[in-house]
């Protein structure tokens, strides 16, 4: 039985995580045929109801946090609905899920580029409302320095 944390111990949890080392996947063999590089950046749009928006992505959620790789499946600013309740409730593995609101010195696109970069999650969802052509490219690049890989999803 988990008992609730504080608000900042998730982000006390993610520090910790930092001083572990990075996993890394296994390089290619000599010989085999060379992976395909699959883009680090995805976004999904949903619109309605916040609750069945939810409903879609539970699969697919649940799907991250009970993966092979041994990093995190991090949440960057996620609606107020996603609740560690929620989570449990979706079936999600939540020893795997980092849930990271943004604060009022970092913007949540910044704490979701760092996250990427620092290559201790292998997805990095956020909740971004809208994503410049600048912005992509940060996420992109921040995605590519952590090997990760980075989903937006803007609910509207």
């Amino acid at each position: 039985m988990q008992l609730p944390q504080p608000p900042n111990s998730q982000l006390m949890s993610f520090e910790a995580a930092l001083a572990r080392p990075p996993c890394r996947e296994p390089e290619e063999t000599p010989g085999s045929p060379p992976a395909r590089q699959a883009e680090p950046f995805s976004e999904l749009s949903l619109r309605g109801d916040a609750g069945q928006c939810l409903f879609l992505l539970a699969p697919m959620l649940r799907e991250l946090s009970q993966g092979d790789d041994e990093r995190w499946l991090t949440l960057v600013a996620p609606p107020a609905n996603l609740s560690r309740g929620w989570l449990r409730e979706a079936g999600l593995n939540r020893e795997r899920i980092l849930l990271l609101p943004p604060s009022r010195e970092q913007e949540a696109s910044e704490l979701a580029c760092e996250a990427l970069r620092l290559g201790r999650s292998h997805t990095v969802v956020s909740w971004l409302s809208q994503v410049s052509r600048p912005l992509r490219h940060r996420l992109l690049q921040a995605a590519r320095i952590g090997r990760a890989q980075s989903l937006n999803i803007r609910l509207g």
